[in-house]
């Protein structure tokens, strides 16, 4: 064409879909958008668009209207002369009337569908074909004339630019999202002191989980840090302004703990005098932490699997749902499995709840980190007690490297405390470091029952903990709830 003549109407139509299809950024939603205006402008009953990906030499079907898209190709479904000859000459083609044109006389489609008006045009970047956009119609009001042609040709050198932006964007948001998960695992997650080859799957898969409300199952034994993690990745994350709420299963005696989850209503039991949140509602926005999940008695398993799947409570004593935006984290020490194959746990809450499974390694499986531990806490404590203590001599770090941690870096924050408190000196000492507390665990002998070795061993754990139950069960690896009631079983003070 060495003249465009577009009618005033046509170039008004041009600018306003010029700002309506640059303004789409999903190349999906884009395409279709593209075709719709097509169609519409030119009053065609179909019509699709054909597309080269990147690096391909072939155009794809990739949207269409009217025509199934698995029949794109085939001749017997569009007149597939007009679009070979658009991809051959990169030319745009029209027809006024394809019966009665030479060209399209003999094409079997063009004969089957009485197809009578065919507009057929290249979409070309920089004088690459890019794609092609086709329609056509059956009706006699719908006949496509030269103007209707120049205009289509106009509208498929903006839809490939508009096409082309939404593929930049489309491709930035995805290196932005590789880019922020490979960030996260070197630099951010400051909470997270770990640079061991252990660590590195961890906080990589941290990374990718920020920016979703995937349910996390985190697990790994007691004092690694579980809920450590579960606040990093609400804090990194976009609900990061929003509540991060941690309940600890083991802590809330169990004819509480419903309540405590879901709520209850004023009266729903003696003591209810007025509506109370529960603490699901309470993190709404925001992220929950259920810390000890293998924890929760059967009959409450029930109720927070369904919770899990239709995101809304019921309070005790209600009779209407609350739904409840919520990103769930369970953490547990506890192998599930094999609490599941002992029925002690639902399988298919586990499922629910096990969509990305994030393992917190053991601090022997992470030697590396000792020492950056070792100086995070001393720094933390040398502030917080006031102490001058500049770092460690030689044999003290090499006492903390060697040891094997049974309660991890809770334990090994105890003991950095410890060490702090008892020296004298600006370095801790290896006399500083106490790291006996439970070595002496004599009177366990070959032949003993079990359930005495298990009393034993829980009275010596006490007795090293001058008592506190709480650290004697994160020692032990077994909840706060089993202590109590085993305390109670076999009488200890």
């Amino acid at each position: 064409m060495s003249e465009i003549n577009i009618p005033e109407r046509y170039l008004k139509a041009l600018i306003e879909i010029s700002q309506e299809i640059n303004s789409i950024q999903e190349p999906e939603k884009l395409l279709e958008q593209i075709l719709n205006i097509a169609i519409q402008q030119l009053s065609a009953e179909r019509g699709f668009i054909l597309l080269r990906e990147n690096g391909s030499k072939e155009l794809l079907p990739k949207v269409a209207k009217n025509i199934d898209p698995s029949k794109i190709s085939k001749v017997s479904e569009i007149s597939s002369t007009a679009v070979e000859k658009v991809i051959s000459t990169q030319k745009p083609i029209l027809t006024f009337d394809a019966l009665k044109d030479q060209d399209f006389d003999s094409t079997e489609s063009v004969i089957l569908h009485q197809i009578r008006s065919i507009a057929c045009v290249p979409m070309l970047l920089r004088g690459d074909l890019i794609g092609v956009i086709y329609i056509d119609s059956r009706g006699q009001k719908a006949r496509f004339n030269q103007q209707s042609l120049e205009f289509l040709n106009a509208f498929a050198n903006q839809a490939a630019i508009a096409i082309e932006n939404a593929r930049l964007l489309e491709s930035l948001r995805s290196e932005n999202e590789l880019l922020k998960g490979e960030f996260h695992r070197i630099y951010a997650f400051k909470e997270i002191i770990g640079r061991s080859k252990s660590m590195e799957p961890v906080l990589q898969l941290m990374g990718k989980v920020l920016n979703n409300n995937t349910t996390v199952l985190i697990t790994g034994e007691t004092g690694t840090g579980k809920e450590l993690v579960a606040r990093a990745i609400h804090h990194n994350g976009t609900r990061s302004d929003k509540p991060f709420v941690a309940v600890n299963c083991s802590a809330i005696p169990e004819n509480l703990l419903e309540s405590e989850l879901f709520g209850y209503k004023k009266g729903a039991f003696t003591g209810a005098g007025s509506d109370k949140k529960g603490l699901i509602e309470a993190a709404h926005r925001g992220t929950l932490l259920l810390d000890e999940i293998a924890e929760i008695p059967p009959n409450l398993q029930v109720k927070l699997l369904r919770f899990l799947q239709e995101r809304e409570v019921m309070p005790v004593g209600g009779n209407q749902a609350v739904k409840v935006d919520v990103r769930i984290i369970a953490a547990t020490n506890r192998k599930l499995t094999e609490e599941i194959k002992n029925g002690r746990f639902r399988e298919d809450l586990f499922y629910r709840l096990n969509v990305i499974a994030l393992h917190i390694p053991p601090l022997r499986e992470r030697r590396k980190d000792i020492p950056l531990l070792a100086h995070h806490f001393l720094k933390k404590f040398s502030k917080s007690l006031q102490k001058k203590v500049g770092g460690f001599k030689p044999q003290a770090l090499q006492k903390l490297i060697d040891y094997q941690w049974p309660g991890n870096v809770r334990e090994l924050e105890n003991t950095i405390e410890r060490a702090v408190v008892l020296t004298n000196t600006n370095l801790v000492s290896e006399e500083d470091v106490s790291l006996e507390a439970l070595k002496n665990l004599s009177g366990i002998e070959p032949g003993m029952a079990l359930e005495e070795i298990s009393r034993t061993l829980l009275k010596k754990t006490l007795d090293a903990y001058d008592g506190n139950k709480t650290k004697a069960a994160e020692a032990m690896g077994v909840s706060l709830r089993w202590i109590h009631y085993k305390m109670k079983e076999w009488d200890l003070k």
